[in-house]
């Protein structure tokens, strides 16, 4: 299986085979803001299984040790990545030329989340990144 996204206007545009390692909704400010939306979704795929097919997305510093890529030419996020999990490169599913693909598993930064948001789901809900993520580096 092959997994493929693009920015709005097609320029930052990647790749990676098989299953995503993990996906789910993040309801974090930083994320917020990033994408200009209520709370966004990732998957996690390893660095080895991912490629940059496009042109490759500008990164900006949004806090230390993590970077967020997005194009240079429309705007669009396109990635998230962590020096505390610099096997993975986390992509906004939004990006994913078939969202369906993006199976969420949990929520994230759940004390952020904004009061309007109502959320019928069963997942988990996880304050901060949850308990399988890494918060020193490695």
């Amino acid at each position: 299986m092959e997994s493929r996204g693009r920015c709005l206007c097609g320029d930052v545009t990647w790749s990676f085979r098989g299953e995503a390692n993990s996906s789910c909704h993040c309801h974090c400010e930083s994320c917020r803001r990033c994408t200009a939306a209520p709370f966004t979704t990732f998957v996690g795929v390893d660095r080895i299984r991912f490629e940059w097919t496009g042109r490759p997305p500008s990164r900006y510093e949004s806090s230390p040790g993590v970077h967020r890529g997005f194009c240079r030419k429309c705007g669009t996020s396109m990635s998230f990545e962590t020096v505390n999990r610099d096997k993975e490169i986390f992509l906004y599913a939004s990006t994913m030329l078939d969202p369906s693909e993006a199976r969420p598993s949990h929520h994230i930064f759940w004390e952020e989340k904004l009061p309007w948001i109502i959320v019928g789901d069963e997942l988990e809900k996880y304050e901060g990144f949850g308990p399988n993520f890494p918060t020193e580096t490695q």
